[in-house]
């Protein structure tokens, strides 16, 4: 089995039978928009995983799905049954719109569970954090997750089972008390909420790392572009590997394209 990475929250875990897209998302730095998972990729994908809404982790995932044939697991509330249709938040609509048809979806809830044969999905606790931007130094701009909120839509963690091992992605969160004892082979964590406090941050990565003791840990979504910035989620990459290799814990650092084999 190998892992790649793509940045943000994108990961491809592939082995001989399925290749599960994690977060097909857009770049979303101006000067590099485009697919986070490359083109040539998509019709090789099996299934695809989506944390929630936000474009970073969603945008792309209609059109991985009809390129590939590939059913969507994601949070319950990405999803809507309107008559005999399911329906997906369009992942390009302006707000909250159900208006995307596809017809493998498999919504999770906390604590549920898919058996999707080849591996299991289990739904874990996810918060996703308010966005706080400033704007040259001076407009402050703050976007909460709730009703109504495009922001964090749907937002859940997934914990995979396959070939003998467990896989946990937190997509976007803040640190979870509902982790503590989960003891993943790998764990993929955010670590970069210092300043745009969508996430968590180096120090609550840590805590969370402590309370799950995983294996290994791969820290994401840190230094991501967003419009004009290159690193609008600044992280210290370095130090959280230190820190984390002092618990004794293996700590991978993924760039664009890197790939682990397991």
């Amino acid at each position: 089995m190998k892992i790649k990475h793509y940045l943000y929250n994108t990961f491809i875990i592939e082995n001989e039978r399925v290749k599960i897209a994690i977060d097909p998302g857009q770049n979303l730095y101006l000067f590099k928009l485009g697919s986070l998972i490359p083109k040539a990729e998509w019709s090789t994908i099996t299934h695809i995983l989506v944390t929630h809404g936000d474009p970073d982790h969603y945008w792309q995932a209609d059109r991985v799905a009809e390129a590939a044939k590939a059913p969507i697991i994601c949070g319950k509330n990405l999803v809507k049954n309107v008559g005999s249709e399911t329906l997906l938040v369009g992942p390009r609509s302006r707000g909250v719109k159900y208006d995307t048809h596809l017809e493998k979806v498999y919504p999770l809830s906390v604590g549920e569970t898919v058996d999707l044969k080849e591996f299991h999905v289990k739904g874990l606790k996810a918060v996703h954090g308010p966005i706080k931007l400033k704007l040259f130094g001076l407009i402050k701009l703050e976007t909460k997750p709730g009703p109504g909120e495009r922001i964090g839509l749907g937002a859940i963690g997934f914990e995979i089972k396959i070939d003998n091992k467990v896989i946990v992605n937190l997509g976007d969160s803040l640190l979870q008390r509902e982790w503590e004892g989960l003891n993943p082979d790998i764990l993929m964590i955010p670590i970069g909420g210092r300043k745009v406090h969508n996430t968590m941050d180096e120090e609550e990565a840590l805590e969370a790392v402590k309370m799950m003791s995983p294996k290994m840990v791969i820290p994401c979504h840190y230094d991501c572009g967003a419009f004009l910035s290159r690193k609008l989620n600044q992280a210290d990459a370095d130090m959280f590997k230190r820190e984390v290799e002092k618990m004794g814990i293996e700590c991978t650092i993924m760039q664009y394209g890197d790939e682990i084999i397991l």
